[in-house]
């Protein structure tokens, strides 16, 4: 049977002892009903991987000491996903958990000139991402940035190898095409897509058209879909 598994900011050294916040504590003790002696896994997020046991059972301040620290080795492939905000924030939040549980390094909310939603609940999505992170016994927590607008993360970006993918019928290459780099991004318009001069941009940028397939997607979709290629590929 898995051992519970939690996230921690900090990361502890190997015998050493720290205090769960209480909400941890109070999942540990009053949910899972967990007594001083038994194991737990935590996570700080970024790379860590702590054995623990359970040295003081208290449901606001659960003490747990460490008795093994390892440091896991990230992915090979360094991948940013930018994509619009949606009107309807359940599928921005069902694109968030996928994409962390497909291993995503970094997801950029993006303002572009057709967004509709631009209101952005920043601790209600780092929540759903460290969720998704557990569920998926990840080590590395995707860097969740503040949305951006599409012009500031043209002028921001530093991934080696950048492409975009939009509804024009201009000349475009499927992804899997293409010989990914370890460091890349992907463009992922809004409803309605890009506009022709947003792409014009990013072209302009040396971002590579691509397509994701023979149907129209929906933005959170189109997310998946570059995401699960991006990493597989």
């Amino acid at each position: 049977m898995d051992l519970p598994y939690f996230y921690i900011q900090e990361s502890p050294l190997q015998g050493t002892q720290i205090a769960l916040n209480e909400d941890t504590s109070k999942h540990c003790i009053q949910v899972l009903r967990m007594k001083q002696g038994e194991a737990l896994i935590l996570t700080d997020g970024v790379g860590g991987y702590f054995q623990a046991i359970i040295t003081k059972e208290d449901k606001r301040n659960c003490i747990v000491s460490i008795i093994k620290a390892e440091q896991t080795t990230p992915p090979i492939r360094n991948i940013t996903i930018a994509i619009s905000l949606l009107k309807n924030a359940n599928r921005f939040e069902w694109f968030l958990e996928k994409a962390t549980e497909l291993g995503i390094a970094n997801i950029i909310p993006l303002i572009c000139n057709r967004t509709e939603k631009q209101y952005f609940r920043q601790d209600r999505m780092n929540n759903i991402v460290v969720s998704a992170m557990l569920q998926s016994k990840q080590t590395y927590l995707p860097v969740l940035s503040a949305p951006v607008t599409f012009d500031s993360f043209l002028k921001n970006n530093n991934c080696k190898q950048n492409f975009i993918a939009h509804c024009t019928e201009d000349e475009k290459q499927l992804l899997q095409h293409y010989t990914l780099e370890n460091n890349l991004a992907i463009l992922i318009g809004p409803e309605g897509d890009f506009t022709p001069d947003e792409i014009k941009e990013a072209l302009d940028k040396n971002f590579l058209p691509i397509s994701l397939g023979n149907t129209r997607l929906r933005t959170e979709t189109a997310g998946i879909v570059a995401a699960t290629l991006a990493v597989n590929l």
